[in-house]
């Protein structure tokens, strides 16, 4: 019984990456509130600041229905919670679905409340769609998973 409690508790702290995004994107989107209406250059040529709200999915896609697709949200992150709980798989893997789980969690929330998601981030060296902290996670966490999938 032992045995099984240590290795519970061992997985706590995969959870608190997932926290820590989530904390990190909420953060940084009541920050973006205060960004002036012209951005701000943070490194010039390569990426700046620049509020926006994304009515939709990635790129602005099935703009129009906050709650569908927060509801959508939510069914992913449940449905993937009960697929991986208890499953044995490596620590990178489990650090790449905490960061998706943190980063789907935060752009979820904003759906719900205020109905769109806040974006910040802006590449200034090409033309690309400006983005959150959630985002960001999302697909570095996809990037750790598919690399951890085709280590083993």
């Amino acid at each position: 019984m032992r045995e099984g409690k240590r290795e519970g508790n061992g997985n706590r702290k995969y959870w608190l990456i997932a926290v820590a995004v989530f904390a990190a994107d909420r953060i940084t989107k009541i920050l973006a509130r205060g960004i002036p209406a012209e951005g701000q250059v943070l490194i010039p040529g390569v990426v700046g600041l620049r509020y926006a709200e994304n009515r939709g999915i990635a790129f602005s896609m099935l703009s129009g229905a906050p709650w569908a697709l927060g509801l959508i949200s939510l069914a992913i992150i449940i449905g993937a919670f009960l697929l991986t709980r208890g499953k044995e798989m490596s620590g990178l893997r489990r650090i790449g679905l905490m960061m998706m789980l943190g980063g789907a969690a935060g752009n979820m929330v904003d759906r719900f409340y205020p109905g769109y998601v806040t974006d910040m981030i802006e590449v200034l060296f090409m033309n690309f769609a400006i983005f959150n902290v959630a985002d960001m996670c999302l697909c570095i966490g996809c990037g750790i998973v598919i690399v951890s999938l085709l280590k083993e």
